[in-house]
């Protein structure tokens, strides 16, 4: 177990930057690292990599210096718990619609008497070997993120709630399934979506929680720094298909 740099920046008002790697490759985290990324969501949702592999690329992560969260695909505790095991500083849960659910993933999340997150001595402790197992306990419920996205009209509705939930410390605000959600499939930038964006992170941010969403540029993140959000991340395949786009355009000119 490490500190987690990116909760103490959050923390202390920073803000920090991030990718979503899709691909199971741990050579990918460790590129993300290397070229000094706060943070690497490591996607178990909508990427196909199995428990295993997520727990080679929280090594890579480990190598470098980078933070690993892991999103998670379902809210339940023995699913969490695993991907925690393979030593993730963090949990990033999808479609979190009530404040039920938001305790739901902090209960998941963290260790007695916080929580009632299983004990065990896995990679995250150390094997049981590389340290005390009282004294990880500590560390892993101050240092574990935990991350909850809002991205339905239910969960706008509910957000007053959800942001009320203490051990939460980010609210992520998906804008391509708020897009869908607010009719707009796919038009992230729509105006109606930008202005749900922009209401709630108002909300969450006088809740004293940090919040975030994708940035995919840098005009849009200035944006969302301009709006206080702190927490930002691009994705990795997008992020590729941008840097390929202008080389093969300028090489072609």
């Amino acid at each position: 177990m490490r500190k987690n740099v990116v909760k103490e920046k959050l923390k202390g008002g920073q803000a920090v930057v991030g990718v979503f790697c899709n691909l199971p490759s741990p050579a990918a985290v460790e590129m993300l690292g290397l070229m000094g990324y706060d943070f690497a969501i490591i996607d178990a949702e909508h990427g196909p990599m199995d428990l295993e592999t997520c727990e080679d690329m929280v090594r890579a992560a480990d190598a470098t210096d980078i933070v690993p969260i892991v999103r998670v695909a379902l809210n339940l505790p023995q699913n969490i718990l695993r991907y925690l095991d393979t030593g993730a500083l963090g949990v990033q849960i999808p479609m979190v619609n009530t404040r039920e659910e938001a305790e739901r993933v902090v209960a998941s999340t963290k260790y007695p008497p916080l929580g009632r997150r299983g004990l065990a001595g896995t990679r995250a402790s150390g094997y049981g070997a590389g340290m005390d197992l009282v004294e990880y306990v500590r560390m892993a419920n101050e240092e574990t993120l935990v991350v909850v996205q809002v991205e339905t009209r239910e969960a706008l509705a509910n957000l007053e709630e959800i942001v009320a939930v203490e051990l939460v410390d980010v609210v992520f605000l998906g804008p391509t399934d708020l897009s869908a959600a607010l009719g707009h499939p796919g038009q992230a930038t729509h105006t109606e979506v930008l202005a749900a964006i922009e209401g709630a992170g108002r909300t969450i941010l006088r809740a004293g929680k940090g919040v975030g969403t994708i940035a995919n540029s840098p005009e849009a993140y200035k944006h969302w720094r301009m709006q206080g959000f702190q927490y930002l991340c691009t994705g990795l395949t997008s992020f590729i298909a941008q840097a390929g786009r202008a080389h093969l355009q300028a090489a072609r000119e």
